[in-house]
């Protein structure tokens, strides 16, 4: 007789209730905003890579409170972020939110906007973001986070293109608050843009700076990154909120990570580039242990060291 290896009824039903518990926890986030300056808050994500230990939370999401509407600076990795995010918004105003500025169009930064385009608002980006979505990268990308996200992104997560392209800089007023938007990139990624709160004194700078932790670097064009980095140190900005980690009331000192990061990746893959060592040989024999205990690096390293290496022969081709 053939044997039955379906599984019991019972056993469905728990599989399926504990999907379900887990499906409502990721609508259940509690999101607790900072508050950094008279009109500005924000929120912070946890120090490693998103995952689904913290449900995509691992990114920072910033907005503003003028005299008659929010300005919202980044959505955050999930679509279930995107709705608690709202939803922390509203525990401190309930006016209505004007508009969503996109710092780099980063998955842990813009699955969230589904939330507020229902709200009605609109999102701006810089235009280099097209391309993400005329690459393949978002649909790729998109597929990587169903699976390692699930269920927190899954079939239904739409991927939202700004409704303005900005192709430069930008000066806007809402409520009686002036902001500025100024074009950073491409550093981390191909759109990086910064925005500040001109009353406030504050400044939205996403990824450009990573506090606490290791830096995604990738295939980023490090060099416009440190660049943009001693752009950062010369807005002289009372309050920096990062795109990873605690926003920081000390700019200079608190960008010293990053900037030193970057410059060390380029210092030891620069000379494996011009030794034609092959990066493995050179990655091994790197001392890391400057860097080793700061969160993020096991995650990250490796691939910031090979995307670095890349960049440099391309560099050292194109001199």
């Amino acid at each position: 007789m053939a044997r039955n290896t379906s599984l019991p009824h019972w056993l469905c039903v728990i599989v399926s209730l504990a999907w379900l518990a887990l499906a409502s926890q990721a609508d259940a986030q509690d999101l607790n905003p900072v508050r950094v300056s008279e009109h500005a808050w924000y929120v912070q994500g946890d120090s490693g890579m998103a995952s689904a230990a913290n449900k995509g939370f691992n990114s920072n999401a910033g907005f503003v409170v003028t005299r008659d509407s929010v300005i919202v600076i980044d959505a955050l990795g999930t679509p279930p972020l995107g709705e608690a995010l709202l939803a922390a918004i509203r525990k401190i105003s309930d006016k209505p939110v004007r508009r969503v500025i996109l710092t780099h169009y980063h998955a842990d930064h813009f699955y969230g906007l589904p939330a507020f385009k229902a709200a009605g608002a609109e999102t701006w980006a810089h235009q280099a973001g097209k391309e993400y979505f005329g690459s393949g990268e978002a649909a790729a990308r998109l597929a990587q986070r169903k699976q390692d996200l699930f269920p927190w992104v899954d079939d239904k997560t739409r991927l939202i293109e700004a409704d303005r392209w900005l192709d430069g800089p930008a000066r806007f007023e809402a409520g009686g608050l002036h902001f500025r938007i100024d074009i950073l990139g491409p550093a981390h990624s191909p759109e990086d843009l910064m925005v500040t709160v001109e009353e406030d004194g504050v400044v939205f700078c996403g990824d450009i700076l990573f506090a606490g932790r290791i830096p995604f670097v990738g295939s980023a064009d490090s060099k416009r990154w440190l660049a943009a980095i001693d752009t950062l140190m010369t807005r002289k900005a009372r309050v920096l909120v990062t795109g990873h980690g605690p926003h920081s009331t000390n700019p200079a000192a608190d960008l010293t990570l990053t900037r030193d990061y970057l410059l060390y990746l380029r210092e030891q893959m620069g000379k494996a580039v011009d030794d034609m060592a092959p990066f493995e040989e050179a990655y091994a024999r790197t001392d890391w242990r400057r860097f080793m205990k700061v969160p993020a690096f096991e995650a990250a390293n490796r691939i910031n060291a090979y995307g670095t290496y890349l960049t440099l022969e391309r560099e050292s081709l194109a001199k």
